[in-house]
């Protein structure tokens, strides 16, 4: 699989905060997809209830989710009372300085937790371009 990374947060969306929550990350969405044409897919999805959100994405390589974190990072600040992030998990190997900045995401939505998962087998089929 390379160096291909999968992401994946949940969060818990906070009373009262839910169309608001849903509007802004519409907006990230299509700022993610009009500024980080590298990243293979990002969806963010809701609990049929509402009360948990969870932000997919995949990433061909380390790179990808580097350049994700710069570019869309600064976005992440206006969510912040939206949401109390539980965890951000990464399945694949990141750098010691991505897990560092993936941490401080993580207090600034919340206080979560990072897990890391290292990929022991398995295959990614994905088309370039």
């Amino acid at each position: 699989m390379g160096d291909f990374i999968a992401y994946l947060d949940t969060s818990d969306v906070r009373a009262g905060k839910l169309e608001e929550l849903k509007a802004a990350m519409a907006e990230l969405a299509a700022f993610v997809e009009q500024n980080e044409p590298q990243i293979i897919s990002y969806c963010v999805c809701f609990s049929e209830d509402g009360s948990v959100m969870s932000v997919l994405h995949f990433h061909r390589d380390v790179a990808s989710l580097e350049l994700h974190m710069k570019v869309a990072g600064p976005k992440f600040v206006p969510v912040a009372p939206l949401i109390k992030l539980r965890t951000i998990e990464v399945f694949g190997r990141p750098t010691e300085d991505l897990v560092a900045q993936l941490r401080a995401k993580a207090q600034l939505l919340g206080s979560g937790t990072v897990i890391v998962r290292d990929v022991h087998a398995g295959f990614a089929r994905f088309t370039r371009g």
